[in-house]
């Protein structure tokens, strides 16, 4: 199938890790789609990426961190662009250093937990019904390795939400181990920045951006974890398959 015929939704599309594969997914002609429920996220998008690619890009304003919202944006975006043959899954935040947790509430953990589980999940439940019965379909998710380790003091809650979305995503490997659907990972153990914002062993996100399209552009593999833990394996684990 041609790019041209494969239409993207990007969750998560509109923040820093997200924006990177939007613009290469257009870029190399996606069709692509980004739900936020911020409509200013979304203009910001819409002039980040290459003027040229403007017209494959179609941004809904909507909430898919709750299961209500998640299937109105879904009869919204299926209403805008017919069929959903990919899905790119950045959802939630990369940093959050509120305390140790004693010092933290029960309200504290829950926003984390809803902002990197819950709405990872509710968006998966919606969405994925739309690509599993498919081969020529991909699902990916990209999630972090703070999940594996306390990146500093004052982190835990970070440790504790992007575990449970490495966890989420495990079972969903081993849950559905014959899906037609292309199901994989990407997990970064390294900060991702925009080129103005890059810090050394930093991401840029547009690096990111290329080889995630490049992963979602060749079908040919599921069930895989691909973990980059600096800028080289970009091109060495997910452009040249060297796992």
């Amino acid at each position: 199938m041609p790019n041209s015929d494969r239409v993207v939704l990007a969750l998560g599309g509109a923040g820093t890790v997200g924006s990177g594969i939007v613009k290469a997914l257009l870029d190399k002609g996606f069709k692509v789609a980004v739900i936020s429920r911020d409509s200013s996220r979304l203009e910001r998008l819409r002039s980040f990426v290459s003027p040229n690619t403007k017209d494959n890009l179609t941004t809904i304003v909507g909430n898919v961190g709750s299961e209500e919202g998640a299937e109105q944006a879904k009869q919204a975006l299926l209403k805008a662009v017919g069929r959903v043959t990919d899905i790119v899954s950045s959802l939630g935040f990369s940093w959050w250093q509120g305390g140790p947790p004693h010092t933290q509430s029960l309200k504290d953990l829950q926003w984390v937990i809803e902002t990197l589980l819950f709405s990872t999940f509710v968006s998966w439940k919606a969405f994925f019904p739309l690509v599993r019965d498919d081969s020529n379909c991909t699902y990916t998710f990209i999630t972090g390795g703070a999940g594996e380790k306390l990146l500093m003091p004052g982190t835990g809650f970070l440790t504790v939400g992007a575990a449970s979305t490495l966890a989420f995503c495990q079972v969903l490997r081993e849950e559905y181990p014959d899906v037609s659907c292309k199901l994989n990972q990407v997990k970064i153990n390294a900060g991702v920045g925009t080129p103005e914002r890059i810090a050394p062993g930093y991401l840029n996100h547009l690096d990111l951006g290329e080889a995630v399209a490049t992963l979602v552009e060749r079908p040919n593999t599921s069930h895989t974890v691909f973990t980059i833990n600096c800028p080289a394996d970009l091109k060495t684990v997910l452009l040249e398959r060297n796992l």
